[in-house]
C-alpha cells in the first residue's frame, strides 16, 4: 500500500495529514495531468454529522487505494502501485478542489 500524505485538511478523515478511512477513491479515469483528478473519498468535515462522528479513527501512514486515472503511470488495473503519494486541497470544500498530486501520465 503506497505512504500517503494529504494536505486536503478539511476532509472529515484527514488527522494530521494523513488519512483515517482505511482506503481511498481516486477519480479522473481521462486524466493527463494533476489537476484532472480527485479524491472521490473526500468529505468536507461539518457537512456531515454522523460521518464526521464515525471518522473518529487514528491517520494513517499507508493506506488502499483505489485509482480509475487510466493514464497514470502508477496504476495497475485501478491499484495505486506508486511509494507513495500526495493529495492536495487545502482550502477544499468537495472532491473536486482536491487532486492527486503524484499524478504521473505515462
Amino acid at each position: 500500500m503506497p505512504a500517503l500524505s494529504c494536505s486536503a485538511t478539511t476532509c472529515i478523515y484527514n488527522k494530521q495529514e494523513l488519512c483515517s478511512k482505511g482506503d481511498i477513491k481516486i477519480g479522473g479515469s481521462n486524466a493527463h495531468k494533476p489537476g484532472e483528478t480527485c479524491c472521490e473519498s473526500f468529505q468536507e468535515r461539518g457537512q456531515h454529522a454522523m460521518t464526521n462522528s464515525m471518522a473518529s479513527g487514528m491517520g494513517c501512514t499507508n493506506i488502499a487505494i483505489d485509482c480509475e486515472a487510466q493514464n497514470c503511470q502508477f496504476n495497475e488495473s485501478c491499484k495505486c502501485t506508486a511509494g507513495g503519494i500526495q493529495i492536495s486541497g487545502s482550502e477544499a470544500c468537495c472532491c473536486d478542489d482536491t487532486k492527486c498530486s503524484s499524478f504521473r501520465c505515462g
